[in-house]
């Protein structure tokens, strides 16, 4: 909460600068953003190598058929969100945005004063690549050293975001709105924001709405008692913008929802890192919004954006913990497959974030349906009156 207060005094900072400033302090606003920007598309692949090789590698290596069935429902879960969100967004945001795209003619561009590039290692895809190849390599060959790399590697990428990148946004944000302010279009664009966080937080639940009915058909039992249950965790989650601070809650009240302790041990510590259904409702339909808002061009089909929309489920595999970590994530994929330009991955950062917490309540409240699921499909050992497994059936 305290990162989306330092983003709002951001905004109206950067607005403020833009009207009354001297040329020059703008100037060197938008100079920082500039060097931001850099950093944020330089830290990217980085991020994505080390994160998404650590989150495959710490997958359990024995699990069979228990953690295949897990990782695909969540897929299928977080891709099934991706796809239903584009199409309401590509369907609603025309007419509920009409006319946010027509933005005048900018009176006045305003360059940084060191255009300093930081190139990047690699491209979104090499990263992407890479990790996949070493992270099925070390789970399957149990490489300690290179998955000790990894998840050191993983460690500092997460350091640099919360001591430098999380930070800096509230600068870049300004900077941003500060140029938006400039060119005279910043006050159109922020009369759309709300109309686009309540459509978001409404796509998030009809995505719950849609878990919990269908799950509760297929267990006969009542989709209203099993998300009452799992209110707990919306709330906490709402609260820490986190899945993985909400672990300890979800696993509770997933085990009050009748899943065994197994299954729920196993279950929702691995969804907190793989399950991101509410994120990915979030950067589709925003990403939308933002071609939108920016006049852009026309909005992609879902055949075009089904590309974007499945490798944005597997990039968000063990996103970082940090607040913004799925939107820093996909950076990458939106400037790499949609086209994106600093002013609107700028925008999208502000939009997800202002609504993060409900995307992050939205995943890990999932979290308690695929367990459920799961439970009933595995066969999953019987367990004594106090939670434990019989030795004999250990053996």
């Amino acid at each position: 909460m305290n990162l989306i207060i330092k983003l709002l005094c951001g905004i109206l900072i950067g607005i403020l600068m833009g009207m009354f400033a001297p040329e020059v302090i703008v100037q060197g606003l938008i100079t920082v953003k500039y060097l931001v920007s850099q950093l944020i598309k330089f830290t990217i692949p980085l991020l994505i190598l080390f994160y998404v090789t650590s989150g495959i590698a710490s997958l359990p290596k024995n699990s069979g058929k228990l953690l295949s069935k897990t990782v695909g429902l969540a897929y299928l879960s977080t891709l099934g969100a991706g796809i239903i969100a584009y199409m309401v967004a590509k369907s609603l945001f025309p007419i509920l945005l009409s006319g946010a795209g027509e933005l005048p003619e900018a009176d006045t561009v305003l360059t940084p004063f060191l255009a300093l590039q930081i190139p990047p290692v690699m491209n979104i895809m090499t990263a992407l690549t890479i990790a996949f190849i070493f992270g099925l390599g070390i789970s399957n060959t149990g490489a300690e050293q290179l998955k000790k790399v990894s998840d050191q590697g993983r460690d500092i990428i997460e350091m640099f975001l919360n001591k430098v990148m999380i930070p800096a946004l509230p600068f870049y944000i300004a900077g941003v709105f500060a140029d938006m302010t400039i060119k005279g279009t910043v006050f159109a664009t922020l009369q759309t924001f709300s109309l686009v966080l309540i459509a978001v937080v409404a796509m998030h639940w009809f995505w719950l709405s849609f878990q919990f009915v269908t799950t509760g058909v297929a267990l006969k039992k009542s989709p209203l008692t099993i998300l009452r249950t799992m209110m707990p965790a919306y709330f906490t989650a709402v609260g820490t913008m986190s899945s993985a601070a909400t672990v300890p809650v979800t696993l509770q009240q997933t085990k009050r929802n009748g899943v065994s302790n197994s299954i729920a041990n196993f279950v929702v510590p691995l969804c907190a890192n793989i399950h991101m259904s509410g994120s990915v409702i979030s950067i589709a339909s925003v990403a939308v919004a933002v071609i939108i808002m920016t006049g852009a061009g026309p909005v992609p089909s879902l055949l075009e954006a089904l590309p974007f929309i499945a490798m944005l489920g597997i990039t968000m595999v063990a996103a970082p913990g940090a607040p913004g970590g799925a939107v820093m994530a996909s950076v990458g994929l939106l400037g790499s497959m949609l086209g994106f330009t600093e002013e609107m991955i700028a925008l999208q950062i502000v939009l997800h974030l202002a609504q993060d917490s409900f995307g992050t309540a939205c995943n890990v409240t999932g979290d308690g349906v695929i367990a459920l699921l799961i439970d009933k499909v595995s066969d999953a050992p019987e367990e004594t009156e106090d939670g434990l497994i019989p030795i004999e059936e250990t053996a």
